[in-house]
């Protein structure tokens, strides 16, 4: 199942996008040596905090994460690669940090963490965290397919006063120079991720809104189902690559 999968998220690229890398290979030498070296790489500060919010008792409850889930090490290997995944209470897809807010929502008393903010960034960090090495394996739920499709869609989508597509960019002039950059084939295999423009750690949702405001257009609010769907898609056409969590980008 896992080669098919991969093979199918080879087969839905372009041809000159098929030989697929990670932004990880477009970096300098510098920050590719930054993201290698944990004492050296940025992300790993959220990593510890995620860690040290995973083994802290909050709410009413007096339970913390590792109260149910154990050690991360052991629990927690391997999730990250898996989403998004579908969710039975909503009825709709959901993706790591949705699943963890929902997690902590379920524990009476504990502190909502806000998308985007520092807590749910270091715990979706600390999580994704202990899948670094493991290869992306969407799953094999006929439930995402529409959500999947709907991505895709969005991915080939022209919008805003630049009226620019994510595949224009990322399929069709991948590996090509914007403003002396390189274009990166934009697989979301390190997020949340360090971004060195940011200095901060920062979700793949904060990116595709940083995208489509580059793009002028209007972004559509963290959290939203279309972000979930285009994650699903991005999940599909990186399957089989390694997950870099906590990974360094320019």
């Amino acid at each position: 199942m896992r080669r098919a999968l991969a093979l199918l998220a080879a087969l839905a690229l372009p041809a000159a996008a098929q030989e697929r890398r990670s932004g990880f290979e477009e970096m300098s030498r510098e920050s590719q040596a930054m993201q290698r070296d944990d004492t050296a790489n940025p992300g790993m500060l959220w990593v510890l905090e995620g860690e040290a919010l995973w083994n802290r008792p909050d709410g009413a409850s007096g339970r913390s994460c590792a109260s149910c889930h154990g050690k991360a090490e052991v629990s927690m290997r391997g999730v990250a690669a898996r989403y998004p995944a579908w969710d039975e209470a909503s009825g709709a897809p959901i993706d790591l940090a949705g699943r963890i807010r929902q997690s902590r929502e379920s524990r009476q008393g504990a502190p909502a963490l806000a998308r985007e903010s520092e807590g749910l960034l270091a715990l979706a960090a600390y999580v994704a965290h202990q899948s670094r090495g493991e290869p992306i394996r969407p799953p094999d739920d006929a439930r995402l397919d529409s959500a999947r499709a709907r991505g895709r869609a969005l991915y080939a989508e022209r919008r805003g006063q630049l009226d620019l597509s994510c595949a224009q960019c990322h399929d069709d002039n991948a590996g090509r120079r914007l403003a002396g950059s390189v274009i990166p084939q934009g697989h979301p295999t390190g997020y949340p991720l360090y971004r060195l423009e940011w200095q901060s750690l920062g979700s793949l949702q904060r990116r595709l809104r940083g995208c489509m405001t580059g793009a002028r257009a209007e972004p559509y609010a963290y959290g939203a189902a279309e972000y979930v769907e285009i994650e699903l898609y991005l999940a599909q056409r990186a399957a089989g690559m390694a997950v870099e969590t906590p990974a360094v980008r320019p």
